[in-house]
């Protein structure tokens, strides 16, 4: 399970990250980025979204969104490259082809865009 001070749960502080306009896509999820972090103690949170536009029964919405979790809680456990920690809150959106794919695709997908993160920090 992701540590409660990593989770983005407030309406507001999903509509503060939607607000900053700064994505970046993959061929199955979306990322919205929020705010470049001045203090680094603080840690990032993120949030996860699955619409009914994904699929329409919750309890596959809900799988997707807990493989999602499991892959970020342990990318931000091994996270030696710290990929995930210069932005203060990010927004994983799925898309339709996310249903289609097992816990290591997912996890591709997850760090190709972290990936494209570090490039677009540099």
């Amino acid at each position: 399970m992701l540590k409660k001070e990593n989770r983005l749960k407030s309406k507001s502080a999903f509509s503060a990250t939607y607000n900053n306009k700064n994505t970046l896509n993959s061929e199955s999820i979306i990322l919205y980025l929020g705010k470049i972090k001045i203090d680094k103690n603080c840690p990032t949170r993120v949030g996860f979204v699955v619409s009914k536009k994904v699929h329409k029964r919750a309890i596959r919405r809900n799988r997707i969104k807990r493989i999602l979790r499991e892959n970020i809680r342990l990318i931000i456990k091994n996270d030696s490259e710290n990929l995930i920690n210069n932005y203060q809150s990010l927004i994983f959106v799925a898309k339709p082809s996310l249903l289609d794919k097992n816990f290591l695709e997912i996890k591709k997908n997850i760090l190709t865009l972290l990936n494209k993160i570090a490039i677009k920090n540099l």
